[in-house]
């Protein structure tokens, strides 16, 4: 595992080194959902990554740089946007613990990024540079189909997310979203939900205020 240099007290360098092991540990796991993999070759994968923390609006990547890794969310919330002319933030997606975010097309070609990302909560990820990614995938063939799986799946909520974008109403893109995604309700901002659904705040307020009063 590589680490950025720094000093510890014997006591901070146990706290660290157990924080580093659980944030593995959510890594591994969601590997393990998705394809069987044995203890050598988690220990093979751990060592392709490196460990990042920010602290809450931190970027993670700006658009106009490249994006050099992609990160695994161990913990904390991210979004992922493009600013438009006149500086409208349109998110592109959040990312929970479990949940992988780049630029991808900068990331594969190395190319400037279009995209930003910066935390919502603090957060800490795993990262692995393209370097890394490439020789992860020779080293450690499940992690191939590991990948495939995730974009599959990745195709497949886009597709969902295109439909329900031009076929549903305000309110049916709300609740279908709470129905899916509960978690994002609680924790993302409504100002937010509303960039990532393409409405405006105060249609979420109001939809929020209608939910509510139909539950009295």
């Amino acid at each position: 595992m590589i680490l950025k240099n720094r000093t510890y007290l014997a006591s901070e360098s146990i706290i660290f080194d157990e924080n580093i092991y659980l944030m593995f540990e959510v890594l591994l796991s969601h590997i393990e959902n998705k394809v069987d993999i044995t203890e050598d070759q988690k220990n093979q994968v751990q060592s392709f990554f490196t460990v990042k923390k920010l602290r809450k609006k931190q970027y993670l990547l700006q658009e106009g740089n490249i994006c050099k890794c992609l990160s695994f969310v161990s913990k904390g919330l991210l979004k992922s946007y493009f600013l438009d002319e006149k500086g409208n933030e349109h998110i592109n997606m959040f990312a929970f613990e479990g949940w992988w975010i780049s630029d991808f097309n900068s990331f594969v070609h190395q190319e400037k990024a279009v995209l930003n990302i910066d935390a919502i909560e603090e957060t800490e990820v795993l990262m692995i540079t393209l370097e890394n990614y490439e020789k992860m995938m020779v080293e450690v063939p499940v992690m191939d189909r590991y990948f495939r799986i995730l974009y599959q799946n990745s195709l497949v909520t886009k597709d969902q997310r295109l439909i329900v974008s031009n076929s549903y109403t305000a309110e049916e893109k709300y609740l279908q979203l709470a129905q899916k995604n509960p978690e994002m309700i609680k924790r993302v901002p409504h100002n937010l939900i509303a960039s990532y659904l393409g409405l405006a705040p105060e249609t979420i307020s109001r939809i929020r205020k209608k939910i509510s009063l139909n539950k009295n």
